[in-house]
């Protein structure tokens, strides 16, 4: 079942084009990578889908609805959560206040207890810091936090924007097996990521975007051999 739809997306500021009418999709299960070199489009993809800002022409299609006239809350009780490049986790709350906080539309009390709790198996480390103030986490730390936050609202597709930018190669390493066990629980997966060996790596299909455009699509493991991205984005 196709989950998520773009079609002939385009997105401008101001007079500048910035997505130019391209085609993506997304089944449920899957987990799809954007890979594209700064400025390419892919964090502007992302803020149409969930309705940061307005697409100039095309559709969003989500679950088969056309999002377009809706609210970004609107949005988000659909089911789509984002974790935005930068994190934008709550500094002055505690980790556990963060995570309440992404339960903020729930009313099962119980399962939201019980979604915190898999959140910390998730990610031990948090569950160490439980009652520490996310501005004094570490940027991994904050990064782990972000992607359980977004969590907590139970998405059925989570997009993630960059979501090694800045982190040392271990943390890079922890926060990518967290990504797999998510997809393994069934989450669908939209994965824009600088490290482009490792978003193909961790991705079913893969998507590459060129000042706006799509110029190649396919299985992952198919665009992790292609000689142009290789030559690109993989240093080869």
């Amino acid at each position: 079942m196709t989950l998520l739809a773009l079609e002939k997306l385009e997105v401008a500021y101001g007079g500048i084009r910035a997505v130019k009418g391209i085609d993506l999709a997304v089944e449920s299960g899957e987990t799809v990578c954007l890979i594209g070199a700064n400025g390419a489009g892919k964090t502007t993809t992302l803020r149409a889908i969930t309705g940061l800002v307005r697409a100039a022409a095309g559709r969003v299609r989500y679950a088969g609805e056309d999002l377009g006239r809706l609210r970004v809350h609107e949005i988000a009780r659909r089911g789509l959560a984002l974790v935005p490049e930068g994190r934008g986790v709550f500094p002055q709350l505690t980790i556990e206040e963060n995570l309440a906080m992404g339960a903020y539309a729930r009313k099962d009390r119980a399962a939201v207890r019980a979604d915190i709790d898999h959140a910390f198996q998730l990610f031990p480390r948090l569950a160490e810091r439980r009652r520490q103030t996310a501005g004094t986490l570490s940027g991994g730390e904050q990064q782990m936090l972000a992607i359980a936050r977004a969590l907590m609202s139970r998405p059925k597709l989570l997009l993630l924007d960059e979501p090694s930018m800045g982190l040392a190669p271990l943390m890079v390493e922890k926060i990518f097996e967290v990504i797999r066990t998510i997809a393994k629980e069934g989450v669908t997966l939209l994965l824009v990521e600088q490290n482009a060996r490792l978003a193909l790596e961790t991705s079913d299909r893969a998507y590459v975007l060129e000042g706006g455009l799509v110029t190649l699509s396919g299985p992952a493991s198919s665009l992790l051999h292609d000689p142009r991205v290789r030559e690109a984005y993989l240093g080869e």
